[in-house]
């Protein structure tokens, strides 16, 4: 057989191999099965979310919007992108936030799922099935609104269209919805959520988060960017410091009249033509805000957990108070629990994990 006929043969089988194995983990997350897990309830002094704020473009008066807590400025609103490759982690985050609340009631869900990767109807139902009291919605993502926009880097898991969501909240979500936490799949928090919503983000800032201005600020962009002045010169006057895009605080208010979505998408445009950043959805945040946002205490986000993007090593809690734990990186704890290789601070996170496992026993 000529080598050229072999070579086709091979790829034909190798991409048949990759495809089969495609279908059969997509099939295996769609058959996860999760506990329900237990109602929890406010505190006598939870403040009530009955009344409506009076805002003319609130899509409240609308069937889908006719619960009073989707445009009450006395909630709590959480914002999580959904899928069913991380649908296990997104379980585990939303029961560690009502756990540690003192007012779980006041909490609305926003939930973003890709409109054509992802299966909406079944992400919604086992959202229901294990927080049957859950005020949450789910929001329809279109990948091809920013798959154009994407260039590859160093982890294909970070070229994910909808890793870029976060970008799109105030779009997406009610115009009501003035304040949001934007939380990571890949969390747990072990403390009240409320104090993090209540950052006070003063009078100009659109967004909060935990800074670490002792990272290598320069190593999220190329030598490209740093020698060409038109582009270095965005961080003039700014104390550009790195900031992880997995816990924000977001004033969607100031976001909407700043069109943020769009400075965003410029340097995504930009990108396209010449490589200034190599690390996904994080660099255009730190190109528009580093220098802008309002510091948070580290301990509201304990960011690392999964190893470097590379080899996936265990890492150890930074020095000082804990109230959320992140396992960004590349390592998982439900897959290196699965796998029997867990770090140690991956036995944190077990206690969340609803996973409904085939071998529990009836008592």
């Amino acid at each position: 057989m000529p080598p050229q006929k072999s070579l086709q043969i091979f790829s034909l089988l190798l991409a048949i191999s990759l495809t089969l194995f495609t279908i059969s983990n997509a099939a295996t997350t769609i058959n996860q099965k999760f506990k329900e897990a237990p109602q929890f309830y406010n505190s006598p002094d939870c403040p009530s979310v009955s009344d409506v704020i009076d805002d003319p473009d609130s899509p409240s008066s609308s069937e889908e919007y006719d619960e009073p807590i989707f445009c009450s400025d006395e909630a709590v609103h959480v914002a999580m992108t959904l899928d069913t490759a991380y649908i296990r982690g997104s379980m585990a985050a939303v029961l560690s936030v009502l756990q540690h609340s003192s007012c779980p009631q006041n909490i609305a869900f926003h939930f973003v799922a890709s409109a054509t990767k992802t299966n909406i109807t079944y992400l919604r139902a086992t959202i229901s099935a294990s927080f049957p009291y859950l005020k949450f919605r789910v929001y329809s993502f279109d990948d091809s609104s920013v798959s154009g926009l994407i260039s590859t880097s160093i982890r294909s898991a970070l070229d994910c269209p909808l890793n870029y969501a976060r970008s799109y909240l105030a779009n997406l979500l009610p115009l009501c919805v003035r304040r949001v936490v934007y939380l990571d799949s890949d969390l747990v928090l072990v403390d009240d959520i409320t104090k993090l919503a209540e950052t006070d983000l003063g009078n100009n800032s659109v967004l909060a988060a935990p800074e670490y201005c002792n990272a290598n600020f320069t190593s999220y962009f190329t030598p490209s960017f740093w020698s060409n002045p038109s582009l270095s010169l965005t961080f003039a006057n700014r104390k550009a410091c790195y900031f992880n895009t997995g816990v924000m605080v977001i004033d969607l208010d100031r976001w909407r009249g700043g069109d943020y979505t769009t400075k965003i998408e410029e340097w995504m445009e930009l990108q396209k033509r010449m490589r200034i950043y190599e690390l996904g959805s994080l660099p255009p945040f730190l190109l528009v805000f580093a220098g802008n946002i309002v510091p948070v205490d580290h301990r509201w986000n304990q960011h690392g957990l999964g190893g470097d993007n590379f080899r996936g090593l265990c890492r150890d809690l930074h020095p000082g108070p804990v109230s959320l734990l992140h396992w960004s990186g590349k390592g998982k704890p439900w897959a290196r629990l699965d796998a029997n290789r867990p770090c140690p601070l991956d036995a944190l996170w077990a206690p969340y994990d609803l996973l409904q496992t085939p071998f529990v026993l009836d008592s």
